[in-house]
């Protein structure tokens, strides 16, 4: 069992030294060798884990898909209306992307076509979709939007923010989040609703 504990704490400490390199550097500049010297582990116990470069950015991959899809699975269990948990979701993956390094290298290499996930692009976009879809049978869409077109609108604008913010954190902010929302609700939901809905998320 200690082997394991120290094989599973091993894997874990090179992911997030390759996170962070492939953040700062790059997939194609980025070297094994400058991996393991972060991680402080041999670089014959990085390769027991990790064949190929690859291999190492497909595991950042899909630690990130998993910490983007366990968060959104949190949001929607709360009893909130499908707009609310909508804003809720986009707050939540912010954060991370501001505060995990692991999501943020993730999310940068699968846009390079690093590991066989989805692309999380369209991921968000169908989420959107569906959301918007429920939105739709709770009345709460505005009267004559055209949903395929907001559920555009809202991708575009949430992966501009995304990669706005790998340089400037402060596109990935809560208040930029909040101003965005607050100016474009208006358009998207009923009056009924708007006033309940809270921009700046409701998760703490």
């Amino acid at each position: 069992m200690a082997k394991q504990e120290r094989a599973a704490r091993t894997r874990s400490q090179l992911i997030a030294a390759a996170a962070d390199d492939f953040s700062r550097s790059g997939f194609v500049r980025t070297n094994l060798t400058a991996i393991s010297r972060r991680a402080r582990v041999s670089t014959g116990a990085l390769y027991f884990h990790f064949e190929r470069k690859e291999d190492l950015a497909a595991a950042v991959v899909h630690e990130a898909v998993d910490g983007i899809r366990s968060a959104v699975a949190r949001v929607h269990r709360a009893p909130a209306c499908a707009l609310q948990r909508l804003i809720d979701a986009s707050h939540v993956i912010a954060q991370l992307l501001r505060t995990d390094s692991v999501v943020k290298a993730g999310v940068l290499l699968n846009q390079e076509g690093h590991g066989p996930l989805p692309d999380l692009r369209r991921e968000w976009h169908a989420h959107i979709d569906r959301l918007l879809a429920e939105a739709a049978r709770e009345n709460a869409l505005a009267p004559g939007l055209s949903r395929q077109s907001a559920v555009d609108f809202i991708t575009a604008s949430t992966v501009g923010f995304e990669a706005l913010g790998r340089d400037d954190a402060s596109w990935l902010s809560r208040p930029a989040l909040a101003s965005f929302w607050a100016l474009h609700l208006p358009t998207l939901a009923t009056g009924r609703i708007l006033d309940e809905l809270q921009t700046a998320g409701t998760d703490d």
